[in-house]
């Protein structure tokens, strides 16, 4: 009887109507946000002008994985697989993972060790070399042990350490700049690891130390904040794990002429949902300054 009184008053009255709509459309909200938009993976392509970067690098095309936080809902080792063919397939010059390859706390989640997740980055090719960092989850899941697993694999880790890469006839420094959980100094201490003379590239984990960075790099790449997972029209990012906001959590940033690139990575972290924020290989296509003048 009383099941009956309320299907005729969602059927026949404009309320009614109107809260049977907003439950279907919140039904449908969360099987995207839950299980389709997680489950996606897209390739974005992104032409970068930054300063001091030789005309020679030009066109030098870098691909940037991060958060892969293998063992959240839809990203397991097949998963992986594919993101892998994936990359492979942009034929990118050089590849760099930002941090975070598990997971130790997502709803629905499975652990998964990380000599296997190492193995299928071992299947990344480019002619520059992979190179990765560590990023907080990977220092809670024991920092050694998983930078021991990724070099055993042939990807090399940078831990305030820098790398001269030689391309096209010149030379660039890439340097990888300790996570916040181990970083014992500041991130112009981290610089002065570089390599001095080349122009320099810095790989970090977590976006929230560029304020406080000098202009020696070119370009810092950082992940971390999965671009909040969440982006609605109007409200924008409603959760970003930075204690900036909304003003480092995706894509090219330029302040003070400094420049810096978040990409919003692929797997999940805390909660399985992405909503506005697809699983993203960002493909970055650095241009000098002077040559696009």
């Amino acid at each position: 009887m009383i099941l009956g009184r309320v299907g005729a008053f969602l059927r026949h009255t404009f309320v009614g109507r109107t809260l049977a709509l907003l439950f279907l459309l919140g039904i449908g909200f969360a099987v995207y946000a839950v299980v389709i938009e997680p489950s996606r993976l897209v390739v974005n392509q992104y032409q970068l002008e930054i300063p001091n970067w030789p005309p020679a690098l030009s066109g030098l095309r870098i691909a940037l994985l991060s958060d892969t936080h293998i063992g959240s809902p839809f990203w397991d080792l097949p998963r992986l697989r594919k993101l892998v063919a994936r990359v492979n397939e942009q034929q990118a010059d050089m590849i760099l993972l930002g941090g975070d390859y598990q997971i130790n706390d997502v709803v629905g989640g499975k652990f998964v060790p990380i000599e296997p997740i190492a193995a299928e980055f071992a299947k990344l090719h480019a002619p520059l070399g992979v190179v990765a960092v560590l990023g907080n989850h990977d220092w809670w899941n024991g920092g050694e042990h998983v930078r021991k697993a990724l070099e055993n694999n042939g990807i090399q880790v940078l831990n305030d350490e820098s790398l001269r890469i030689d391309a096209r006839g010149v030379s660039f420094c890439l340097l990888g700049i300790s996570d916040i959980e181990v970083r014992t100094y500041s991130p112009n201490k981290s610089l002065d690891h570089a390599l001095p003379g080349l122009p320099l590239l810095a790989l970090v984990h977590e976006p929230d130390i560029f304020p406080q960075m000098d202009a020696r790099p070119s370009l810092v790449l950082a992940g971390h904040t999965h671009g909040g997972q969440v982006k609605l029209p109007f409200l924008g990012r409603p959760i970003v794990p930075s204690g900036y906001g909304q003003r480092y959590a995706a894509g090219h940033v330029v302040e003070n002429g400094r420049h810096l690139f978040v990409t919003t990575g692929l797997g999940t972290s805390i909660y399985p949902v992405r909503f506005g924020v697809p699983p993203e290989i960002a493909i970055l296509t650095l241009r000098s300054e002077k040559q696009a003048r």
